[in-house]
């Protein structure tokens, strides 16, 4: 049975005629004639028996069913490029990982450790892409995800299978002027490397919220069974990362997991200032289309593993 998938070259065509508004500066692009682009983007409305354009002044411009297929199809020819530059970089030999990942734990965690996967398989790419929502396997062109969410939230994510890595553990932590500043007496000469004091002390601190978890500091005071009248209250920002530029530079009190400020504690310009942490319902896990594994999943799934499992953070990681 015929694929109803009309030809490279015309879609190729089709893409630049509406990049460029018209034919002639799309043929330049493709080293192609005015007509012979013209010819192709004809055949490709006489395949879909519809407009994909129609003339303007200067050019041409998309019909809304030229839009909407243009939106549907570039991701596609994109990862056909992709698909091709990767073979042919790497001549048939291992492969490629296409992977989403939520943004500061690409960039503190992964990003830091992954030359040591890189040291054990030099043959596999891994092409990293971020994003704070779930992954949509079907729209995105990504083998798989490492994601932050609750265990409903995994369940309830259609068509995937996750691995859990690690659960996710955050402290109370600001800058060692923001402490002199509200509590003098506290801090007489070099910062200590950790303070704990009590929720009451802490709530006279400014806090800092994070945009997607504008509960958490209610959580966290809740879990110490003290009633703070302003926990929804303070500056929002969307990543845990933002978050930790903002603590730096005094502008508040954030809750942040451990393993993604390290570098922040070791060189003094963040402080724990409670022992206490709060176990979130969130915790990192990789997920995954359900489909038969390919073998360079499998490594990258086994090499997670181990990292979590037995790789605690430590300077030599940044």
């Amino acid at each position: 049975m015929r694929r109803m998938i009309p030809s490279l070259q015309s879609l190729i065509c089709f893409e630049a005629a509406a990049k460029h508004k018209t034919y002639t500066h799309a043929a330049q692009e493709l080293s192609m004639t005015q007509s012979a682009v013209s010819r192709q983007i004809q055949q490709l409305e006489e395949f879909l028996n519809l407009p994909l354009f129609h003339r303007v002044r200067h050019g041409v411009e998309l019909t809304i069913a030229g839009e909407q297929y243009l939106k549907n199809i570039k991701t596609h020819l994109l990862g056909l490029e992709h698909s091709t530059l990767d073979l042919m970089s790497h001549q048939g030999l291992g492969g490629t990982l296409k992977l989403g990942v939520v943004p500061t734990f690409a960039t503190r965690w992964l990003l830091p450790r992954l030359h040591r996967f890189n040291e054990n398989y030099p043959k596999i790419t891994i092409h990293l892409e971020t994003s704070t929502k779930p992954f949509l396997f079907s729209e995105q062109i990504f083998d798989a995800a490492i994601y932050a969410g609750t265990p409903a939230q995994v369940e309830n994510w259609p068509g995937t299978t996750a691995h859990f890595l690690m659960q996710e553990e955050v402290v109370a932590v600001c800058s060692p002027t923001l402490i002199k500043k509200f509590f003098p007496d506290l801090i007489q000469n070099e910062p200590p490397s950790a303070l704990d004091l009590t929720a009451s002390q802490l709530s006279q601190l400014p806090l800092l919220q994070q945009t997607t978890r504008p509960a958490i500091w209610k959580e966290w005071f809740d879990s110490l069974g003290y009633n703070a009248p302003y926990a929804m209250e303070g500056q929002r920002h969307e990543l845990f990362s933002m978050l930790a530029v903002a603590a730096t530079h005094h502008l508040g009190l954030a809750l942040i997991p451990q393993m993604l400020i390290e570098k922040e504690l070791n060189r003094g310009e963040l402080i724990i200032v409670s022992l206490h942490k709060l176990s979130g319902s969130r915790c990192y896990y990789f997920v995954y289309a359900e489909q038969p594994h390919n073998p360079i999943m499998l490594k990258f799934i086994e090499w997670l593993e181990q990292e979590t499992a037995t790789r605690s953070i430590s300077t030599s990681d940044y």
